[in-house]
């Protein structure tokens, strides 16, 4: 049955889209290389009819489809089982900007677009796409969509579900939903589009969206500040807020060891503040000048200092000086792997249970694991944390986590859930946290989400695995 499928595939896509041999270990293996399968074929379409095409075969001979997009997710939900059963289709050729409506602040890419490619062609255009993620040179707005992305500007912005007017999706059966509205408004039942942002390929596979642009600002402004409590980084938060408003786009925390990390490997990288026990990566971005804008923004500061809220401030005087400081918040994920495998976490908190969820958490993590080191850091203006365990200096990282990953994940999602927390902020679940998904998700929650992916996926061919545990029949 496998060869007739693959001669049909070849008869959709040409021979040369439909790879079966060689090294194909860059759809195959996850980003955090934690994840390695083996594909029965790694498909390459060109466009939406040819996806369509993709769906109604693998409809036909009953095999799987794993959805792909530039593989930087970080929770194993873009590459293959093990099995050698499962297609691979890697949206990747599908790069057209189908169009852009300057005057209703909107543009039509396709799902292969890198996000770093939607955000230049905004620019070109005078306006923004305001999705910026550390992985936007290689990521694609489809994987963006599916996982509901979030990034550096959720603050003020949103997240990726927040950006998306529109979509054009391919069902499992391989129909295409044409739902490309460029609307603000339109309540004629159900909202698809929010059921497929976020879903990670398990209900449609997403091959365009409508996306929501916004006015250049016409000033930006980067500051760095330094804290001696995580309480004081959120009362600078709501100082920031109440001066600011809308103009705070970024509000990035990072703890001693996430940037004592970037130091060790990028002893080239500066850092314009002595060591403190927080470091605060505040932008603004204002529709004023240039001068009333940085003006502003040291007033905020010189008031921060004033009431206690932060200890020493830097304000980057040029690009050049903002984008150094940008680097510092975005090289900790690169410097932690250079340490080694860390055992991730992806959360969101209320932002009032921050300070005591980490001092908590913290000590309990440290009395457990006797050496251990807190990689903190993330985006406190939306509250979502990136807290990383890394292994006891001097102690092999992949025994580390062989020994410890559940108990230490047991820990930290425990605490997470008891103030009303989420074990998933921007990651996704995936493979890697599906298990705690339906461990910790509500049962009436979980009955309709199966009810949902039993309406629209009925023979679970779409990322099986991923999300919801496939169930035994």
């Amino acid at each position: 049955m496998s060869g007739s499928l693959l001669q049909a595939l070849r008869d959709v896509l040409g021979a040369e889209h439909v790879l079966t041999g060689g090294d194909l270990s860059a759809w195959e293996l996850d980003w955090r290389k934690r994840f390695r399968g083996r594909a029965l074929a790694v498909l390459r379409p060109a466009d939406t009819a040819q996806v369509a095409a993709v769906l109604r075969l693998s409809a036909t001979h009953g095999v799987a489809v794993v959805p792909q997009g530039g593989n930087t997710g970080l929770v194993g939900g873009g590459v293959p089982d093990a099995s050698g059963t499962q297609l691979l289709l890697s949206l990747t050729r599908m790069q057209r900007v189908r169009g852009i409506d300057a005057a209703n602040l909107t543009m039509t890419v396709e799902a292969g677009c890198v996000l770093q490619a939607v955000q230049q062609s905004a620019n070109d255009a005078g306006l923004m796409f305001p999705l910026s993620l550390a992985a936007e040179g290689s990521c694609t707005i489809g994987g963006n969509l599916a996982t509901n992305a979030g990034g550096t500007q959720v603050l003020r912005y949103g997240n990726a579900r927040e950006l998306c007017l529109g979509l054009e999706v391919v069902t499992a059966d391989g129909q295409v939903w044409d739902g490309l509205s460029g609307l603000r408004k339109d309540n004629t039942g159900y909202d698809l589009r929010d059921l497929f942002i976020g879903s990670e390929g398990t209900l449609g596979i997403i091959t365009a969206a409508t996306l929501k642009l916004s006015p250049k600002p016409a000033a930006v402004g980067t500051a760095l500040a330094a804290a001696s409590s995580l309480q004081q980084c959120v009362a600078l938060l709501g100082l920031a807020q109440a001066r600011l408003g809308a103009a705070l786009t970024g509000f990035e925390v990072m703890n001693r060891f996430s940037l004592d990390l970037v130091a060790k490997h990028f002893p080239a990288l500066p850092q314009p503040l002595a060591d403190a026990p927080w470091t605060v990566l505040l932008e603004q971005s204002d529709s004023e000048g240039e001068a009333q804008a940085r003006a502003r923004f040291e007033s905020l500061l010189e008031a921060a200092m004033e009431a206690g809220c932060i200890d020493d401030a830097v304000v980057a005087e040029s690009l050049t000086q903002s984008q150094t400081l940008w680097q510092l918040r975005e090289s900790i994920p690169l410097a932690q792997a250079q340490e080694g495998p860390n055992i991730k976490h992806d959360i969101a908190l209320p932002v009032s249970a921050i300070p005591a969820f980490v001092a908590s958490t913290d000590a309990a993590l440290a009395q457990a694991f006797p050496g251990m080191r807190l990689v903190n850091f993330g985006h406190l203006g939306d509250g979502n944390l990136h807290y990383n365990v890394q292994a006891p200096e001097g102690q092999p990282a992949e025994a580390f986590m062989d020994h410890h990953e559940h108990a230490v994940n047991t820990l930290v999602y425990d605490a997470v859930c008891a103030v009303g927390g989420s074990i998933s902020a921007e990651h996704g679940v995936g493979a890697l946290k599906r298990e705690e998904l339906a461990e910790r998700k509500s049962p009436v929650a979980l009955q309709l989400m199966r009810a949902i992916k039993q309406a629209l996926d009925p023979q679970g061919r779409l990322n099986p695995g991923r999300v919801l545990p496939v169930r035994a029949n």
